[in-house]
């Protein structure tokens, strides 16, 4: 096995830490076991639809350790199939919470939001996205989606829905299926019978293709043909609960009662507590006579539906309107009034309006029945019932609607400084700095008086990183305003920014003193003490602020990046979140912090949320759109950030620092097409910026254009020579074209003007690339770590050499020499367990699992501690870790191997055959390939 390498930076330095991030203690690792026990045990009775067992099971898991995410994942489903989807949905969320890939989750939780009523936020849901997800599990999503499409009643985007489910995989029958209600619903019946007839002819043994096609015949008021069809699904698929109500309403409608009522009894077995049956039921004791049945009947559907929260039916007409006649046939017309209301506007025009009016005018509520009976008669202006309750209600009060409309005047534009200013601030609220920049500077010149064009400039020079020139113009506004206490805040916060902490804290003290009301000045004290690493100070004087002003965002915001700093992320996250939901409609400070704390520490979905609701804020704003496209793409929707990207590089006018990072994330979203655009328009404002240059050659380079990028590296090397940068981009062209003296000579250029471990490291690489030039690189590896015997980067490309080489004693040496400074880093400590699992030393597990110890999410860390306690005999631990790692990184071939491994020794050999069939599933050229081949083989 090929040891998997990562980079991280280690969270806690020192000794301490080495003893702080030891193994789990042994209680902890009792409650795992006994978790994975019940699991193992819940699977099981899940398997065998067992599922208010697996439940228990499951719950009892979850006593002995919260943090399982395979209990998390299998409780949804078993909550959902057991009808709870509220604790379905919380289970799921809280699995994707903790780190399970979406994947594994998506169509359940979809499901149980559905059933919820929760269709709106089931389509906005980032964790939904059908993009970055794997076409089988899409196919699945896309029909659950089109189903909460139709029933909002968007029945072209269902259909668009169903269509793009199809084409993933055309032959399989459920987008067929599906199709036939859409069709029916848009009255389409010739459509609805090819999609149902193709469904049959998929799969001529499906009671649910069959039922459909029935359905079709029912709508059409084919009755034989319905009847028939009902009846061959139900010889089929004796249990199939639709088709029974399907023929018991036919039989009501025909008068066949006797017959009618048998099915409704059969209907009732099968489904005792559906209101639909119910309803049947009261339908034909009333034509009995029997009253006190009907009624009971009657009851049964309000029983039934009123504990049921009317978000759950909402998009059910069907439910709404039964339990609102039977609250009506009951004279409970108060409570049949929210039913009938929802049930109205999933059904405009429906009779349902008119017992909506009658409650109306009960109440009295005279302008809504007209209101109501307005619309109603618009649609069917041949109702005489509807227009006498009209005409009554127009006599007793007349009422007409009204609409007004609102207009807005234009700015008129005005050549003058006060003018730019008010341009410049414009400028820069609506996210375009660079154009801000120059119309504040213009304005500063042509008047010094000017204080709030000077101030802006600062805050603009800051931005980019300028402080010498932000230094200029903050001094130049405290020698003309030497009482302003705001102009000496934001000098103060210019010195912060140079590191002149002293200058700074006397800065924010001066401005105190004129002005003790001045909260920027608190906040900088708070921010001066956090630099000196006076934490507890920085929070006093926050939360002494935060007394006179608890929703200030400010203040809370600094209160997360004081948290932040001190290693209190759960506080830091409750302060962020707070300032958030406190932000005006037009602050963004708090929202782009809030996108950058989510992708920081590995929550795609929270990302997506957070940029969504910045983006709502600023939708023209570059960085804004930069921040919501790094969002898609963690959560790996590349398509949609390679979209929203375009979008920003056309908003970001000839900016050139700007449209170089903009590029740099489209090469992430494997749109070179449309990075060279932005590097192209970047040189058109700057045109020998070597960043825009350089980054233009690797585009280039990357598109096979190997002459271009050539060219471009010796302009880089032309303009900057004493660079290493552009030596490095030649190395590039030279091994693209497969020309290895070149690059090494290349790189040794760089490296000869730029001595640093960078450059080593790249040299080292090329090295070890020739025929025998491991011994070259390494050698160069040890001459460095002579003078340099720290380097850990020059440390970790020699062990990852080694590795290659499968010299893994030698890989050891130079991953315990980086321990040596950094005990705690995890990176290292895991490729350390790997080579400790390769020389078969008992040790790997203690690594592994104080790796795992310091990031206990990262799905690689939980590999390699999963797979070192299954070589070192402790099978229980091993599948908890595996089946962790494979729920947070489903498309890790090698981690499902590893887990397809501990199965099979652990007899499960058919989800053992599940995980292969995964991992191998493609071109199959991941590290552990053969093994996983080797492994099926066996099992088949």
């Amino acid at each position: 096995m090929t040891p998997r390498h990562a980079s991280f930076r280690a969270s806690l330095p020192g000794l301490l830490a080495a003893l702080l991030i030891g193994a789990a203690s042994p209680a902890q690792a009792q409650d795992a076991a006994k978790a994975s026990r019940f699991y193992e045990d819940a699977l099981q009775r899940y398997e065998k639809r067992d599922i208010p067992g697996a439940i228990i099971q499951l719950k009892n898991a979850l006593q002995a350790d919260k943090t399982q995410l395979p209990v998390h994942v299998l409780l949804g489903k078993a909550l959902l199939a057991d009808s709870q989807p509220a604790a379905a949905e919380f289970q799921l969320g809280e699995a994707v919470r903790l780190g399970v890939n979406r994947a594994e989750v998506a169509v359940a939780l979809a499901m149980a939001m559905n059933a919820q009523g929760k269709q709106p936020q089931m389509l906005e849901d980032p964790r939904l996205q059908p993009a970055g997800l794997p076409a089988g599990i899409q196919q699945q999503l896309l029909i659950e989606r089109a189903l909460a499409q139709s029933d909002m009643g968007d029945g072209k985007a269902a259909m668009a829905s169903v269509l793009d489910a199809r084409a993933l995989n055309p032959g399989d029958v459920n987008s067929w299926i599906a199709e036939v209600p859409l069709r029916v619903r848009a009255r389409q019946f010739t459509e609805a019978m090819a999609a149902a007839d193709h469904a049959i002819k998929l799969a001529p043994d499906n009671g649910e293709a069959l039922y459909q096609k029935a359905a079709i015949y029912h709508a059409g008021g084919q009755v034989a043909q319905a009847l028939a069809g009902y009846e061959r699904a139900i010889q089929i698929q004796p249990k199939h609960a639709e088709s029974h109500l399907g023929r018991a309403g036919l039989l009501v409608d025909l008068n066949r009662d006797a017959e009618a009522l048998a099915e409704v009894n059969e209907l009732q077995t099968l489904r005792p507590n559906d209101p639909r049956g119910a309803y049947l039921r009261a339908v034909l004791a009333e034509r009995a006579g029997d009253a006190r049945t009907a009624r009971a009947a009657l009851k049964r559907i309000t029983d039934l539906l009123d504990p049921v929260p009317i978000e759950y039916i909402r998009y059910r007409t069907q439910l709404l309107m039964l339990n609102g006649l039977a609250h009506y046939s009951l004279g409970e017309r108060e409570k049949s009034k929210p039913f009938l209301e929802l049930a109205s506007r999933q059904q405009p025009g429906s009779p349902l309006i008119k017992l909506l009016a009658q409650v109306a005018l009960a109440e009295p509520n005279v302008n809504r029945a007209i209101e109501l009976l307005d619309g109603y008669v618009k649609a069917r202006p041949g109702d005489g019932q509807a227009l006498l309750m009209l005409a009554s209600a127009h006599m007793s009060q007349g009422r007409h609607a009204r609409a007004v409309q609102l207009m807005q005047d234009a700015l008129k534009a005005k050549d003058a400084p006060e003018y730019r200013t008010a341009l410049g601030l414009s400028l820069l609220q609506s996210g375009q700095p660079g154009m801000a920049e120059d119309q504040l500077a213009k304005a500063y010149k042509a008047d010094p008086g000017q204080t709030y064009a000077g101030l802006a400039l600062v805050t603009v020079y800051l931005r980019d990183k300028q402080i010498p020139k932000a230094l200029a113009v903050a001094d130049t506004l405290a020698r003309a305003n030497p009482n302003s206490a705001t102009v000496l805040m934001v000098q103060a916060y210019a010195k912060s920014q140079a590191r002149d902490v002293a200058g700074a804290r006397a800065g924010y003290e001066k401005a105190l003193k004129l002005d003790p009301s001045q909260l920027e000045a608190k906040l900088g004290l708070a921010r001066i003490d956090a630099m000196a690493g006076s934490y507890d100070a920085a929070e006093k004087r926050l939360r002494d602020a935060l007394k006179n002003d608890e929703r200030n965002t400010s203040i809370l915001f600094e209160l997360a990046l004081v948290n932040e700093l001190r290693g209190r992320d759960d506080e830091a996250l409750k302060w962020l979140d707070s300032a958030a939901a406190a932000s005006g409609p037009r602050e963004t400070r708090i929202n782009f912090a809030l996108v950058a704390w989510h992708l920081r520490k590995g929550q795609p979905a929270r990302a997506i949320e957070a940029a969504k609701v910045l983006l709502s804020k600023v939708p023209e704003d570059v960085e804004a759109l930069q921040a919501y496209a790094a969002a898609q793409l963690a959560n790996g929707d590349a398509a949609g950030a390679r979209a929203t990207l375009t979008n920003a590089s056309r908003r970001a006018g000839f900016e050139t620092p700007r449209l170089v990072e903009v590029a740099r994330q489209q090469v992430a979203a494997q749109d070179l097409k449309g990075a060279g655009y932005s590097l192209e328009k970047a040189l058109n404002g700057t045109p020998n910026d070597p960043a825009a240059i350089a980054m233009l050659s690797s585009v280039e380079l990357a598109q096979g254009n190997t002459a271009q990028a050539e060219q471009r590296a010796r302009q880089v090397v032309e303009a900057n020579p004493k660079s290493a940068l552009g030596y490095n981009l030649l190395a590039e062209v030279a091994m693209r074209r497969g020309q290895s003296a070149a690059a090494l000579d290349a790189l040794r250029k760089a490296h000869d003007i730029d001595k640093s471990s960078t450059t080593l490291t790249r040299l080292m690489r090329a090295q070890a690339a020739q025929a025998g030039g491991l011994k070259p690189a390494i050698d160069s590896a040890d001459a460095w770590l002579r003078k340099n015997p720290s380097d850990a980067a020059v440390h970790g490309a020699a062990a990852e050499l080694l590795v290659r080489a499968k010299d893994y004693a030698g890989a050891r040496r130079h991953y315990e020499a980086i321990l040596k400074a950094s005990p705690a880093d995890p990176g290292v400590l895991n490729n350390l367990a790997n080579v400790l699992v390769e020389l078969k030393d008992p040790g790997a597990i203690d690594v592994a699992e104080r790796a795992l110890k310091a990031d206990p999410r990262n799905p690689v860390l939980l590999d390699t501690a999963g797979w070192a306690n299954h070589r070192g005999g402790k099978a229980d631990r091993a599948l908890q870790l595996l089946r962790d790692a494979r729920l947070r990184a489903p498309d890790n071939p090698d981690i499902r191997y590893h887990l397809a491994a501990v199965l099979a020794q652990a007899g499960r050999k058919a989800e053992a055959k599940d995980e292969l069939s995964a991992a191998l599933r493609g071109d199959a050229t991941f590290a552990t390939a053969a093994e996983a081949k080797q492994l099926l083989s066996t099992l088949n």
